[in-house]
């Protein structure tokens, strides 16, 4: 709450905040230039643009090239069950644990594309290659209908596995997509083991989702890993800014949580 003690940028915040929710400046909106905002406030330059930062972390507007600061879309936050289950859907192939819900209809925002393109180190320590090998990455970005930007997903299939099944670097990669192709070519049955963690977006990332590059993201990796080799064969990288998603699991008490609990008895 802001009171007599409240740093000026943050009451500038405090203000421009009702201002979004109450609709002066609603969705899609920019707001008023940093210099003539900061001149009818009566304050410095470096006071008004914190104020402007300080909603960009929330979330709240992006910093636009040659646009300034534009009112962002609120987002509902989605609950993510962090199940483990790998399930199969007849027309889309395999389904992974993910924030959509059955039946829901979701879009691709822009044109998914593909290149192969130099791998980061992540990818390449996973694949057993150089960092910057040319490696074919799959990208989309994807949202429930009618929302903003949810998700980015990379995936990048290793270049072994490209010539195993080239039908992984066409657009339409047929029934099942690209895991049925590589595990057509013999890496079937593959398996799969997920990493999850926080971090900060790059510039590109950002602007793809619509996001502050100051707002977190999370990032969950999934590793493919052949049958027939025993080496990750596909890497998918989920990047979902942070303030979309929650995370949920139900918690189960092991044999020695048990109750009512057994009484110790003492040793004589």
């Amino acid at each position: 709450m802001t009171g007599p003690k409240t740093p000026k940028w943050r009451q500038l915040a405090d203000e421009v905040r009702r201002q979004i929710e109450d609709g002066t400046y609603p969705q899609g909106a920019a707001l008023p230039q940093l210099k003539p905002a900061a001149e009818a406030a009566g304050v410095s330059y470096e006071t008004m643009r914190a104020a402007y930062k300080a909603l960009e972390a929330e979330g709240l507007v992006r910093s636009v090239k040659r646009t300034g600061f534009v009112v962002l879309q609120a987002p509902g936050r989605r609950r993510v069950t962090r199940g483990t289950t790998v399930s199969r859907d007849p027309s889309r192939g395999y389904v992974f644990p993910a924030a959509s819900r059955p039946d829901e209809p979701w879009e691709v925002h822009g044109r998914p594309f593909r290149a192969v393109v130099p791998a980061p180190d992540r990818v390449a320590d996973h694949f057993g290659i150089l960092p910057g090998t040319e490696t074919l990455r799959r990208r989309r970005v994807t949202s429930p209908a009618g929302e903003p930007p949810f998700q980015l997903v990379d995936t990048w299939i290793s270049p072994d596995a490209v010539e195993d099944a080239p039908q992984v670097a066409e657009p339409a990669t047929g029934p099942g997509g690209y895991l049925d192709r590589l595990e057509d070519a013999g890496h079937g049955p593959i398996s799969w083991s997920e990493t999850v963690r926080a971090r900060m977006p790059d510039r590109e990332e950002a602007q793809l989702l619509s996001v502050s590059t100051a707002m977190p993201i999370l990032e969950s990796t999934i590793v493919g890993t052949s049958a027939q080799t025993k080496r990750p064969v596909e890497v998918t990288i989920r990047v979902i800014p942070a303030d979309r998603v929650e995370l949920f699991s139900d918690l189960q008490r092991a044999r020695s949580a048990r109750w009512p609990v057994t009484p110790v008895k003492q040793k004589r």
